[in-house]
Order: structure tokens, then C-alpha cells, then sequence
């Protein structure tokens, strides 16, 4: 059950002006966003507030109150729970050292695949509901620094398929698409990823150069459909001969368009993979 902050003014009796101060100024409380962008509450949230306001009145400074509260509710959690609420705190007080300190603890702990699917992934996909856009900016651009350094790290396989990977034009959001390069070539491919705003004619230089086996476009932002289609038919176009391959939560609902145009949508890597093959199998057929 989630609460407004009407509601959590009420049953804590901190004020609503003074929840959105303590927010600002130290993070905490840490409210969710629904989808007219009001502040949700958790009831787990309800009971730190009345923690913080319980040591207040006990003579704590509110900074004091707060960061005894936060360390004790992080402390109990589980290690990974506990890293993701340390990287949000970090975050909401703009401390992009102590963000990127905790990025590397994770990354120390856990194995490629893992820290990028259950750690930096989600993060992410959590950043629209918990952040204002300048915490978003700071938080995203230091975990696609992660997912790129990752990418990069990864050793190349000068035999495996070639593949190129971009964002079309005005689709900045590009995480999702370095984590499937990343998976790609450490299921030996040969990644060229072109990343966020990809112009067409810049899409069309690199397929006549690198003469990609597969082409896949990420769409995040959402799009009219007469927009889609026609981002999406020009990239395709640009393509040619090599098979162009679309996902992300902006295409999703255009399956139609995706269709009509000649492409294929792909909901994941194994989806994506199971496409090349198939059009691998049916040109070596022919």
C-alpha cells in the first residue's frame, strides 16, 4: 500500500513543507513517483519518519535523526537491497563520489553479467519514479560510464557475427542498448554500437562500412505513430541488406508498424538471437 503525503503529514506529524524540505536538503524521505507525479509513500517509509521525528524530540539534530535512521534501516537489509538504498541516498544528495563508491563495491562483489542485470539495470529503470531530472542526469550518467567501461573491457572475437547497435534520432535513453552490447559480445560478437540520437545518414555510413549480419535499434522515448514509422522506415532503409531488429519499451506498442516495414521486434536478447538465426538459416537455404 503506498500513501500520500497528505496522509503521512497526518499519521507522523511532521508537515507536508517540512517532508519536502527534509527531501531536498538530505534525501530523506525517499518517495516514489505515480502516474500523475505525486509522491507515494510506503508504509515501511511511514515508520522511519516516525523514528526521525521520535529522536528529534529526544534532542538529535534533524540531520543527526535522519542519518541514524537511514544506517539503521540499511544495515538489515540484504547486501544487494542494502547497495541499491546506499547508491539512492548518495544520489539524493547529489554526491556523485559516494554514488560511484558504491558502484565499485558492487561491481568488486559480483560477476559481470550479474552486476549489470540485477544491480545497474534496475537502477535505471527505477530513476523516472524516484528522481527529479538533475538526480536523473547524475545517476544515469554514472552507470552508463559503468555499462561502456564494461563494454569496452570485454575482449573482442575478430571471427563472431558483426552487429551494430544504436538509439535512433532524439532517443537519448541509451543503457539498455550498452547492456545488450555488452551480453552480445561476451557471446562473442563484434559490437559496433553507434549509441543515443543516431542520425540516419550516420546509421547508413556504418552499415556500408562495417557491412553488419544484424542491426538493432532501441526506442525508448515514446513516439506517435506516424513518427515511429517513419524514424523506423528510414532506418531500415538505411540498413539495407543487413536484417534490422527492434526493442525497447518505445516500440513496443508498434508492433504493426514494425512489421509493415520489414523489421522484427525482439523483447530480449534470447528473442534477438533466436531472430538471426532464423534469417541466418533461411539465407543459407536459399
Amino acid at each position: 500500500m503506498t500513501l500520500r503525503i497528505r496522509t503521512i503529514a497526518r499519521l507522523t506529524g511532521i508537515r507536508e513543507a517540512t517532508l519536502r524540505a527534509w527531501e531536498r536538503r538530505y534525501g530523506f524521505p525517499r518517495p516514489l513517483r505515480n502516474e500523475s507525479n505525486y509522491r507515494v509513500y510506503s508504509r515501511e517509509e511511514v515508520e522511519h519518519i516516525r523514528r526521525v521525528a521520535r529522536l528529534i524530540s529526544e534532542g538529535l539534530a534533524v540531520s543527526e535523526a535522519i542519518a541514524q535512521v537511514q544506517t539503521a534501516s540499511v544495515g538489515g537489509l540484504p547486501p544487494l537491497e542494502r547497495l541499491v538504498e546506499r547508491f539512492w541516498s548518495a544520489v539524493m544528495v547529489m554526491d556523485a563520489d559516494a554514488a560511484e563508491r558504491v558502484l565499485g563495491e558492487a561491481q568488486a562483489a559480483m560477476d559481470v553479467e550479474a552486476y549489470c542485470d540485477t544491480l545497474l539495470l534496475p537502477l535505471l529503470r527505477e530513476m523516472g519514479s524516484r528522481l527529479d531530472i538533475a538526480r536523473e542526469h547524475l545517476a544515469s550518467a554514472l552507470i552508463r560510464q559503468r555499462l561502456r567501461a564494461l563494454l569496452l573491457a570485454e575482449d573482442a572475437h575478430p571471427e563472431g557475427p558483426r552487429v551494430v547497435l544504436a538509439c535512433p534520432e532524439r532517443d537519448l535513453h541509451e543503457g539498455g542498448l550498452l547492456a545488450l552490447g555488452l551480453h552480445l559480445k561476451r557471446r562473442g560478437w563484434r559490437v559496433t554500437l553507434l549509441g543515443a540520437d543516431t542520425p540516419t545518414e550516420a546509421l547508413q555510413a556504418a552499415c556500408q562500412q562495417v557491412r553488419p549480419e544484424l542491426v538493432a535499434l532501441s526506442f525508448v522515448r515514446r513516439r506517435e505513430p506516424a513518427d515511429f514509422e517513419q524514424v523506423l522506415r528510414a532506418s531500415v532503409g538505411a540498413c539495407v541488406p543487413a536484417p534490422v531488429v527492434v526493442g525497447g519499451p518505445g516500440a513496443r506498442e508498434h508492433l504493426k508498424a514494425i512489421f509493415s516495414v520489414g523489421a522484427q521486434y525482439a523483447d530480449s536478447l534470447d528473442e534477438l538471437v533466436a531472430l538471426w538465426q532464423q534469417v541466418r538459416g533461411a539465407s543459407n537455404s536459399t
